[in-house]
């Protein structure tokens, strides 16, 4: 660690909290919608893991204002996602946005980016947007190489 404590974060790992109004039902929504278990739970909270990374749902009274992406997965095959989740489900939202290839519009709810994440060595990203059963927006997305 630097004498000043600049790289304490950059070391850490990163951990997503989702506010829920109804733990039950966003417990319902992530096993029936996304095919998600808790790894582990306490009361007010449902830890779950992907690709070795942590996000947890827990009991909160406030909402989400649902107006940016609060947490978003990178996938291989964005199109083989998407109509998986379509097909248990899940909405995904049609946007237009400035920026957006296409028009600034999604086709088929996959949008084309251009320019994202160079320094992942891609030229852009596709994305596609859906809201769980409490309003957070959360997005798929894939490099675009």
């Amino acid at each position: 660690m630097n004498a000043d404590g600049r790289e304490m974060l950059a070391r850490g790992r990163v951990a997503t909290r989702l506010p829920a109004q109804d733990l039950d039902r966003a417990r319902r929504f992530y096993a029936e919608r996304l095919g998600l278990e808790p790894v582990d739970e306490r009361p007010g909270g449902l830890l779950y893991r992907c690709g070795g990374m942590d996000f947890v749902v827990f009991r909160s009274t406030g909402t989400s204002p649902g107006t940016f992406t609060q947490m978003a997965w990178e996938v291989e095959d964005i199109e083989s996602v998407v109509s998986a989740l379509e097909a248990r489900g899940v909405v995904f939202e049609e946007v237009d946005l400035p920026g957006l290839l296409g028009g600034g519009r999604t086709t088929d709810s996959i949008a084309e980016i251009e320019g994202n994440y160079p320094s992942k060595g891609a030229r852009g990203e596709r994305g596609a947007w859906f809201r769980d059963s409490e309003g957070n927006l959360l997005g798929i997305g894939q490099l675009v190489r």
